[in-house]
């Protein structure tokens, strides 16, 4: 038996064992701070090479689920399954990619119980990973509800002077979203008579069904994105967290939703997405445009970027519930690409955070001068937040937009406005930070990127110019699978109808 038959195994629970290696690293001294930072970073850097060997070897012309690994567990309801398709295979890698990213930052701005601290981030990494690799609707569960309590951790023990109020509430909105998730996935079982997601895609339920099922998992997606209006959560949640927390937080835990979205609400429950698809699209509209305008007036550079997530949320929420290929497409596209644009501004905002130690955007101005390598890659993370044609945020936002102007028309003609006031926001929070003359006397000392940050934020630049050049990479691993996702979703719709025309 090749171990590489089990690659998913290897690259959900390496984590994991890194940071039960971490338990036995001294904790308080200096020599045992090092040490603990080598063995998170080596762990997270080999699960990347192991989810890149993966990516490397998946056949992109499958739409079906990949590397399936399929043991029993518990009696003959939850099992050991794992698996992935086009559309999971790549938030495996792009959570592989950013956990080194978030050591590497995290090198010297953390000095208090390091170890702990490197421990949390190794097992929210297995617990995202879960999410996405699983195949048991009980496991996915597990995973899903795991990944709040690395999080919470990490916002309420190294987070700032808000830190205990923003875990509780973080916890306690996504907690309260979860609850009714499992009420559901308890229904799904008692109607279909199993857990694993593979029999339940193929599993009919009755329309009846599907609109209570549709509102127990909306429940947890919507708030895990988070929608609007159920993001107050999000921004005191950023502000408070660490960099690195802030990074998983936008990049990886809010995609848990819209990959939620995907797999099951569009998936298992179509007629109820058909039905609820005018409520979401109002909601995703209220998303772009309103949390747009919020974010126009913020002083605070972490706030300002939350409320971007939030508005760039909408774009993915708006494709998913169109339905057809190009838009969701265009949603998966565009949360991949926001994963790796929103964790490179953060990363840049926790650059000049450790070296000034506030956030307040007045605090700064004229960087391009001491700064210019900062500068750059400040620009080309902020022109991919616009969406600007030859980054990664033009083709997701634009295949969305596209796909759904097959559906609804006004949905698009007022979602063109967020790209409009994103713009705004956006150049405005560059041109405060990064142009004008360098007056402020505590910034003239301030230095530029050091060779660390420079190899943390110079692979996202690669990625966020390439990407938009040549969206290949992506568009060829989930063609297969959003091509049978969406074509499912049209099949079930007209036997639907069909059945009623028959009915009257």
């Amino acid at each position: 038996m090749n171990i590489f038959d089990n690659i998913l195994t290897l690259v959900t629970f390496l984590p994991l064992l890194g940071a039960a290696i971490l338990l036995f690293v001294p904790a308080n001294d200096d020599a045992g701070k090092d040490l603990a930072r080598w063995i998170a970073l080596l762990t997270s850097v080999v699960t990347l090479i192991l989810s890149l060997w993966m990516w490397a070897r998946f056949d992109n012309s499958n739409a079906g689920f990949q590397f399936v690994e399929n043991y029993e567990w518990i009696g003959s309801s939850i099992g050991y399954r794992m698996g992935v398709d086009g559309v999971s295979v790549l938030f495996v890698v792009l959570t592989a990619l950013l956990l080194p990213a978030c050591v590497l930052a995290s090198w010297t701005s953390i000095q208090n119980r390091v170890r702990e601290y490197m421990l949390v981030f190794l097992v929210l990494e297995t617990m995202c990973i879960g999410v996405f690799t699983t195949l048991d609707l009980a496991m996915f569960y597990v995973f899903f509800e795991g990944s709040l309590i690395p999080m919470f951790l990490i916002i309420g023990i190294w987070g700032g002077a808000r830190r205990i109020q923003a875990a509780y509430k973080f916890f306690f909105y996504s907690f309260t979203g979860t609850v009714l998730m499992l009420l559901a996935i308890m229904a799904m079982y008692w109607q279909a008579g199993t857990l694993d997601i593979r029999k339940l895609l193929a599993f009919h339920f009755d329309p009846s069904v599907q609109f209570w099922l549709w509102i127990g998992f909306f429940a947890s997606f919507a708030v895990k994105m988070p929608m609007w209006p159920f993001h107050r959560w999000l921004p005191e949640a950023h502000v408070e967290a660490p960099t690195a927390g802030s990074v998983i937080l936008a990049a990886i835990l809010l995609k848990l939703g819209g990959y939620g979205f995907i797999r099951f609400s569009l998936a298992m429950f179509p007629d109820a997405s058909l039905q609820f698809a005018p409520f979401v699209f109002t909601l995703s509209v209220a998303a772009i445009i309103l949390t747009s305008l919020v974010a126009l007036v913020q002083t605070d550079m972490k706030k300002l970027i939350a409320y971007s997530s939030v508005a760039h949320m909408g774009f993915v929420t708006m494709g998913i519930f169109s339905g057809n290929v190009m838009a969701v497409h265009g949603a998966v596209f565009q949360m991949i690409s926001h994963g790796i644009v929103s964790a490179a501004l953060f990363l840049c905002v926790g650059v000049v955070y450790d070296r000034m130690h506030t956030r307040e955007i007045s605090a700064y101005g004229g960087l391009v001068e001491p700064m210019p390598r900062y500068a750059v890659a400040f620009m080309v993370f902020t022109m991919a937040n616009v969406g600007l044609p030859g980054t990664s945020g033009f083709i997701g936002e634009f295949l969305t937009m596209i796909g759904t102007f097959q559906v609804n028309t006004w949905v698009v003609f007022f979602s063109a406005f967020g790209v409009i006031l994103s713009a705004a926001y956006a150049l405005w929070l560059y041109r405060r930070i990064i142009f004008g003359a360098l007056t402020k006397e505590s910034l003239k000392g301030i230095l530029d990127l050091n060779l660390r940050e420079v190899a943390v934020l110079a692979p996202l630049v690669i990625l966020t110019i390439l990407f938009g050049f040549y969206p290949a990479p992506i568009l060829d691993a989930t063609a297969a699978s959003v091509n049978l996702i969406a074509e499912n979703f049209s099949k079930a719709i007209g036997d639907t109808a069909a059945l009623v025309a028959a009915a009257n």
